[in-house]
């Protein structure tokens, strides 16, 4: 009777630990070049597949840190937990950044270029913690967290040196301004996707969520921050990322089809790409760089 009740308490304790565990699902990145037609329409070209050195494993949060500098979230199969890796899309390469005992995602550059950030997941007893990370881009030093107590930042964008919006995974979901210099605190909405961007006049958009399927891209003036955020589009159909092209245009990714957005010329979302001949069938997430590249994560 004890070895029996020995076995079951293993196995609870098992069960508790994978599930404790960060979901990882299958996710590759594909690069293509985005090309403007005269008529304003837009063209996806000279496909790369990235990811071939992990296939089978988790590959997501892309950043370009320049246009040819590309830091990304890697799981490879069997390994316990994501680090980060840096692609270098001139020479094709690639270099291993972070190998922590805890998991790191969502890079991305500080507004001071010698640095960069990253939510690094720590054990609290039994919780995962998250909390936003700083490292050196010459990783000559080990990194620090860039707020004292905060934590629970599972997304964010850097708006200047001094403040991040940041996305908190609580019931509700929140999009905050943080001081890094006080770490004061101005929760902007709620009820959001994770996706935080600044369209090309400064503004911050994002996703607003409901209980229906009227999901709406905002848009945010960050200098009149007291005025309601006003309604872009809405998203595609349980879409909650999107990018936004050097031309101001939106994208969107749904299935294997990407969809794009003009304020000022389109009424709505306009089919400009269907990718089923690379073999992608699941956009979850479209980057795009200063020069008019496009990655996209897909599962």
């Amino acid at each position: 009777m004890l070895k029996q009740f020995t076995i079951i308490l293993f196995l609870l304790a098992v069960a508790i630990g994978l599930q404790a565990q960060p979901e990882y699902p299958k996710s590759n990145l594909y690069l293509f070049k985005v090309n403007q037609e005269d008529d304003g329409s837009i063209s996806f070209t000279e496909p790369r597949y990235l990811t071939a050195f992990n296939s089978e494993g988790f590959n997501n949060d892309p950043f370009f840190f320049s246009n040819t500098e590309l830091y990304i979230s890697v799981k490879e199969p069997g390994a316990t937990q994501s680090d980060l890796y840096k692609l270098d899309l001139e020479n094709q390469t690639k270099l291993r950044v972070t190998e922590t005992p805890e998991p790191e995602f969502v890079p991305a550059r500080m507004p001071e270029y010698y640095t960069f950030s990253a939510v690094r997941t720590e054990k609290d007893g039994q919780d995962d913690v998250y909390r936003l990370w700083q490292f050196p881009i010459d990783q000559l030093t080990n990194g620090k967290p860039v707020f004292k107590y905060l934590s629970g930042i599972k997304d964010y964008l850097w708006l200047n040196s001094r403040e991040i919006a940041i996305y908190k995974e609580e019931d509700p979901t929140t999009i905050s301004i943080v001081n890094t210099a006080n770490d004061d605190i101005q929760t902007l909405a709620t009820n959001v996707g994770p996706c935080m961007l600044r369209l090309p006049n400064g503004n911050l958009a994002y996703v607003q969520k409901s209980r229906y399927d009227d999901w709406k891209i905002m848009e945010k003036n960050l200098y009149r921050r007291r005025e309601p955020a006003r309604t872009l589009i809405e998203t595609l159909p349980n879409a909650d990322h999107f990018a936004v092209l050097p031309n101001g245009s939106l994208i969107m990714g749904k299935g294997s089809k990407l969809y794009q957005y003009n304020k000022f010329t389109d009424d709505n979302w306009t089919e400009v790409a269907d990718l089923r001949f690379y073999e992608i069938r699941n956009i979850t997430k479209v980057v795009v760089s200063p020069d008019f590249q496009v990655v996209i994560v897909a599962d």
